[in-house]
């Protein structure tokens, strides 16, 4: 038996929300894709705001400005790969921020594929992950336990 290949991603993500609704990226690294917040991997030396900022507008089209750290949590995973067992860490840090500039875009050759202002109360019936329901918890949006898939 192999031991797990260690696997250490951080990424910055930014919960942002207006007029009731909630900006979403859909990852399309799952299948079925899911629906997340926009943000994703530092690069080496890269500091967590700078990384949120960038990954938005990659993703979104919206330059933002962040407002306040929500949290910093970790989630970590067996994956089983062609090339052996992995074990994911990855350790999130969530941001709230308003947009400030720029136009809604679908972001081309990348990990997602469209950006879209979700309504709140329709954010239950999508197929997301599991960072969706803890930026709205975190940031007051959502009552704990109210999503069922936290993780």
């Amino acid at each position: 038996m192999t031991d797990p290949i260690p696997v250490l991603r951080v990424g910055a993500y930014a919960v942002i929300e207006r007029d009731g609704a909630v900006l979403l990226a859909r990852w399309i690294g799952s299948d079925p894709p899911r629906w997340t917040l926009p943000g994703g991997g530092l690069d080496h030396g890269e500091d967590p705001r700078d990384a949120a900022i960038r990954e938005v507008e990659e993703e979104t089209g919206y330059k933002v400005e962040l407002r306040r750290l929500l949290t910093v949590e970790s989630f970590r995973q067996m994956v089983e790969r062609p090339d052996g067992p992995v074990d994911h860490q990855t350790i999130a840090v969530l941001y709230t921020a308003d947009v400030v500039g720029g136009e809604l875009r679908h972001e081309v050759d990348g990990s997602t594929d469209i950006a879209a202002w979700v309504p709140l109360d329709d954010v239950a019936g999508l197929v997301r992950g599991g960072l969706v329901d803890l930026g709205l918890v975190v940031a007051g949006h959502l009552p704990a336990g109210a999503d069922g898939t936290v993780g």
